[in-house]
């Protein structure tokens, strides 16, 4: 069964720090592009970090400097390392994966593969 499936979310405070993870599995491989996206209730989901089979990264103007997003393709795990939180990095966070090497795109329509989400809360 392709599946991902995320973990690490949680409630921190302003300027904390929150790793989270993406396990895959089944026919699913981190080597190709994949991607953290977020989405806020009412709001359409945004690309916050892609990393080809390169492993080139691009990154959402709003988080640069701030995450980092990684794999380890021998693990098939995908990782987004956040720092210096803020209120507005608050949402539901989704790794996805798609099944072509790159160059990776930003939008949510070409990946093929998704987890469940894992809530991601910052407060004041």
């Amino acid at each position: 069964q392709e599946q991902l499936v995320e973990s690490g979310g949680g409630s921190v405070q302003t300027g904390g720090s929150l790793t989270l993870s993406c396990a895959a599995s089944g026919r699913v491989r981190v080597r190709y592009c994949v991607g953290w996206f977020r989405q806020i209730p009412g709001k359409a989901r945004e690309r916050v970090a892609t990393m080809d089979g390169n492993f080139r990264s691009t990154y959402a103007d709003s988080v640069k400097g701030r995450f980092t997003i990684s794999k380890d393709n021998a693990k098939n795990t995908l990782y987004l390392e956040m720092t210096s939180l803020k209120p507005e990095d608050t949402a539901m966070y989704y790794c996805a994966a798609d099944v072509r090497l790159g160059p990776c795109t930003s939008d949510e329509v070409d990946y093929v593969y998704w987890g469940q989400g894992t809530q991601v809360t910052v407060s004041s």
